[in-house]
């Protein structure tokens, strides 16, 4: 499954890229190729990063509404 994945990334990047009037060569192309999982572990890294932030965030926000909640019906 995950390399039916890759090479669908692959082939999404090789024909994503292409135009009429570049000639790229083999050489090249297996650069290309060979930083792709580089450059989707670094996406992964960064969503990642910032869903932390935000469920943090979120976290503190709910946090403190239920704490104006629980001021508002409990009297002390």
């Amino acid at each position: 499954m995950k390399k039916i994945i890759m090479a669908g990334v692959i082939l999404a990047g090789v024909m994503g890229s292409a135009d009429a009037d570049t000639n790229i060569t083999p050489k090249q192309l297996a650069e290309n190729l060979s930083q792709v999982p580089i450059k989707l572990q670094g996406h992964i890294s960064n969503e990642i990063e910032k869903t932390k932030q935000y469920q943090a965030k979120q976290w503190n926000k709910v946090k403190s509404d239920l704490l104006k909640l629980k001021a508002k019906f409990i009297k002390q």
